[in-house]
């Protein structure tokens, strides 16, 4: 039997910069570019974390519409034009490869709202200690 213990590590320093730097220039982009996509069209949205695997050549992108409505269809909006978008990337980025996009729907605000709800809740709040 092998005692050796896989530890998962997380992300590298280099896959947290390149994230960093891919998330930037998408909101960049996605804020200047005239989007054909009707999904797209007046809707502002977020980019809040880009995830990138260890080759660097593939990156999940966590996205919302700002205000939560139409998610769904936004996303899949998204996932439609990436290969667009994925060529204005590499026009503005210096790596080596242009990282396939996939965007995925960032569910942290909803989530946030949610246990604001929960903590509001008067049974919760009276157990809750006054400032």
């Amino acid at each position: 039997m092998d005692n050796r213990i896989s530890k998962k590590r997380g992300p590298s320093q280099r896959q947290l910069r390149a994230g960093e730097v891919i998330r930037h220039v998408l909101v960049e982009i996605l804020h200047r570019e005239n989007l054909r996509e009707p999904e797209l069209r007046g809707v502002s949205i977020t980019v809040s974390e880009v995830r990138i695997s260890p080759d660097l050549k593939q990156a999940s992108v966590y996205a919302a519409p700002l205000g939560g409505g139409q998610q769904s269809e936004v996303i899949k909006a998204l996932n439609k034009i990436a290969p667009f978008l994925r060529g204005l990337l590499g026009k503005k980025i210096d790596l080596k490869f242009t990282p396939t996009l996939k965007f995925m729907s960032d569910d942290t605000f909803a989530e946030a709202q949610r246990i604001d709800a929960l903590l509001a809740r008067p049974e919760v709040a009276r157990d809750l200690p006054e400032d």
